[in-house]
């Protein structure tokens, strides 16, 4: 968070008083689609990968958050909202800190350094969706599979290839031809 701040925030200790720590199993998870849960998640452990699922029973990757980085359902943080997609951890063992959305307003009400540091996740999610469209929209599998072995490398190493394909959006034996291509070359 002070990452995001740019510098110390007052107020820490209530921040830290509101976090509370939950560890998850790998493929257990945090929460499910639909539910009310207006809290800013930050992965201390692990890797989570947040899932959307059609009404026809297939899932889609949305994305992976590891270790050190923070998320949420933006849905879920309005009042009555509920959340629109999975998260699950991934890979192994994973630890998530929970902090209930309304402390960082209530924080970001009193301090300019935490309305900064709200305001830059705002920004940089943002700034991810953007990018996550674009690349949907606009490259080809084997450039968003490039893409995404450029921005999550060591991300990839922790996941199973199904999910890399759903991520990349196309099916496991498309992402088998598409990594053999670049192999040869």
């Amino acid at each position: 968070m002070e990452q995001l701040a740019q510098g110390p925030l007052p107020e820490w200790k209530t921040f830290e008083g509101a976090a509370n720590r939950r560890g998850l199993r790998a493929g257990e998870a945090l929460f499910q689609a639909g539910e009310v849960l207006p809290r800013v998640f930050v992965v201390t452990q692990g890797l989570i990968k947040m899932v959307y699922e059609t009404p026809a029973g297939d899932a889609w990757v949305k994305g992976f958050v590891p270790a050190g980085m923070c998320f949420a359902s933006l849905t879920a943080l309005e009042p009555g909202g509920v959340t629109s997609y999975a998260a699950v951890a991934e890979g192994g063992p994973c630890s998530v800190d929970q902090i209930d959305h309304s402390v960082l307003e209530a924080l970001a009400g009193r301090h300019i350094e935490w309305q900064r540091a709200l305001s830059n996740a705002y920004r940089l999610y943002g700034q991810r969706k953007e990018q996550r469209e674009m690349e949907l929209l606009t490259l080809s599998p084997q450039e968003r599979y490039r893409r995404f072995l450029l921005t999550q490398g060591p991300v990839a190493a922790q996941l199973r290839q199904r999910d890399i394909a759903s991520y990349v959006r196309v099916t496991p034996v498309a992402l088998s031809r598409i990594k053999a291509r670049m192999q040869r070359g």
